[in-house]
């Protein structure tokens, strides 16, 4: 009876514990409220922002592990309306993008930064950094590409 008891107690209080009241601080709804945001029911694509970047594959060559390589890509915002980046996300901690955080005007030009790092890393290495922002499709990826060598160990 005892047991019958407990559990169901301690599976309401462990749903209990996992709420939480406060919000997150960096937590906008900017994007979501813009009139501009791209989405499957929008009518007129035309007048929506559009990427169109120079490269979208950067190749960083051959590097010694433990070696950090950064390269930028330099984009364009070619549409009719605010080009808004809302993340960038690197396919793997090793890999970090940085981006523009204010809306890129029509006919404005943009840049994103990425850094990579070899630490832990050999082979040919191919890293992704996907873009959300409010263009269709929502999401644009762009890559890195190089060979990292393992140090000579003498």
């Amino acid at each position: 009876m005892m047991k019958k008891i407990i559990l169901p107690l301690s599976l309401v209080a462990i749903l209990a514990s996992c709420g939480s009241d406060a919000e997150p601080k960096d937590l906008t709804t900017d994007i979501i409220n813009n009139p501009n945001t791209a989405s499957e029911n929008v009518k007129d694509e035309d007048n929506l922002p559009f990427f169109e970047f120079v490269e979208e594959v950067k190749e960083f060559g051959t590097i010694t592990q433990g070696e950090t390589v950064s390269t930028t890509f330099r984009f364009k915002n070619v549409g009719k309306s605010d080009l808004i980046i809302s993340s960038a996300q690197g396919s793997c901690g090793c890999t970090v993008p940085e981006w523009p955080k204010e809306p890129i005007k029509p006919g404005a030009e943009g840049a994103i930064s990425v850094t990579f790092n070899s630490t832990g890393k050999q082979g040919l290495q191919n890293k992704t950094i996907t873009l959300v922002a409010n263009t269709i499709p929502n999401t644009k990826v762009i890559a890195i590409k190089g060979e990292v060598l393992a140090p000579d160990s003498e």
